[in-house]
């Protein structure tokens, strides 16, 4: 029996440590900026559409740059750069005391995200052996997926006991630690045998192999983007404020418990047994979110949502990379998260404005359609390109 090549070190452990912390700064910022809005700044919802927006496209315009430079320049620099941009602005949120103010301080902080996030998820890859590509980036996505559920739950509880003082420091503190995490990282040396292109044609910033999966990527978190950004203003709505943060833990635990056998099954089996079960639960998921009116089917839904979305995401990332060259695996890695968080901005944005106008109820009925028809442009724009191929080969 052919013995697996080892992935678990200190390296996979501390680059994946990293971007937990940087994703813990991002998601609790997610779900508290919309209170902190409201609140103390007395926005309104599309306010807080646009601070989520703003911070999304500084990242989405520097992502592709960022893919282009982890190909040709010193990774640890890039990295160390954006890490100390991220945790700067991290800080400065203890003084913003205007919306102005607060949305360059988004647009700053979105440029540092941008880059370190663009920039961990391209370096573990040369990490994880050839063999064992489905499981790792499983893992790695794992720990984004913790940060996406403790993050918000954390945030949550700290603003309902504490106050943004206290939050934003938080949020200071696991700044430093994404910077010393990867500063601690050995960042494997770039092959000098691979071919570099260090023209400015458009072609060097977008891999295209990888923007089928990422088109269906960017439609799984256009609505997503309404559960990270308002649920705990629809839990407020319903009258279930404090159950906001255990929609979150529920998440959380699904993602967990299926997420071993995910990345195994993926090297196993393929994509496809994967894909259409998550779709189906995610879709599900939010259609019932969008008809709760009680604690049991809020929580349900959530379950179902991080079910279905654990499986989702670990997935399309691992279809971009494998469609791509060896070498334009930084590019692959940044068209996917480009469209991914394109698709997040302009959900958090439009489907803000959507439940401003209408309900929340409808904001969530609505984004579990867009993800039901997620599974028609995958079907179309990778699975039947695959059958294609396969069947002239």
């Amino acid at each position: 029996m052919q013995q697996k090549s080892a992935l678990w070190n200190r390296n996979f452990l501390s680059i994946s440590l990293s971007s937990f912390f940087i994703f813990m700064t991002f998601y609790i910022l997610a779900v508290t900026l919309p209170i902190f809005v409201l609140d103390n700044l007395h926005g309104n919802n599309q306010e807080i559409g646009l601070v989520t927006t703003l911070f999304i496209i500084a990242g989405v315009i520097f992502r592709p740059l960022t893919g282009k430079w982890l190909d040709e320049l010193n990774r640890r620099n890039i990295i160390f750069f954006s890490l100390v941009l991220y945790t700067i602005c991290s800080l400065l949120y203890l003084f913003v005391h205007d919306f102005n103010m607060l949305l360059w301080l988004r647009i700053f902080q979105g440029v540092g995200f941008g880059i370190a996030a663009t920039a961990t998820s391209a370096i573990v890859i040369d990490m994880i052996p050839i063999d064992r590509k489905g499981e790792g980036i499983g893992y790695f996505s794992l720990f984004m997926s913790l940060a996406m559920v403790i993050g918000p739950a954390l945030g949550l509880m700290v603003v309902s006991h504490f106050n943004f003082t206290v939050l934003f420091t938080l949020c200071s503190l696991l700044s430093v630690m994404s910077l010393i995490c990867a500063m601690i990282t050995t960042i494997p040396v770039r092959d000098k045998n691979t071919p570099t292109d260090r023209s400015w044609n458009w072609r060097r910033f977008i891999e295209l192999k990888a923007i089928p999966i990422s088109i269906a990527g960017s439609l799984l978190a256009f609505s997503y983007g309404a559960i990270s950004t308002f649920i705990s203003i629809y839990a407020k709505e319903l009258g279930i404020e404090q159950m906001a943060s255990y929609f979150f833990i529920v998440f959380a635990v699904m993602i967990v418990l299926s997420r071993p056998f995910t990345g195994k099954l993926f090297d196993r089996k393929g994509p496809h047994v994967l894909v259409y079960p998550g779709i189906l639960l995610f879709a599900a998921g939010m259609i019932w979110l969008s008809q709760a009116h009680s604690v049991v089917v809020f929580l349900l839904a959530g379950g179902i949502i991080g079910l279905g979305y654990g499986a989702l995401l670990p997935s399309f990332q691992t279809i971009a990379i494998q469609a791509s060259p060896s070498h334009r695996r930084g590019l692959a890695t940044s068209t996917y998260f480009v469209l991914f968080d394109t698709g997040y901005g302009l959900g958090s944005y439009v489907l803000g404005v959507v439940a401003a106008r209408t309900s929340y109820h409808t904001m969530y009925l609505i984004g579990g359609v867009v993800v039901a028809f997620t599974a028609l442009i995958y079907y179309r724009l990778h699975h039947r390109k695959e059958k294609l191929a396969q069947s002239q080969s």
